[in-house]
């Protein structure tokens, strides 16, 4: 499963969240995308439609691809802010 999209698009989220310091709920207010929905897209029960990336990355201020990229970097950067 982790090579699936939904996988790495759920990953993605909640990483770029945790970066922007944002709980669902602030996201949910931010993005217009419900706090329920956007809790499934981290665990991976949903797929999203572009408009939601689209809306999703305009509120975490990144481009939508950067939410379907499998990029170590990002990983790697998450884990060692969250190590300290």
């Amino acid at each position: 499963m982790k090579d699936d999209l939904t996988f790495i698009f759920a990953r993605n989220l909640k990483i770029k969240r945790r970066q922007a310091r944002l709980t669902l709920e602030e996201l949910s207010f931010k993005s217009g995308v419900g706090r329920n929905y956007l809790s499934e897209l981290e665990l991976g029960k949903r797929n999203p439609t572009l408009k939601i990336i689209e809306k999703i990355a305009l509120a975490l201020e990144c481009k939508p691809h950067e939410l379907l990229m499998e990029n170590p970097y990002i990983y790697y950067k998450f884990e060692e802010n969250n190590a300290k």
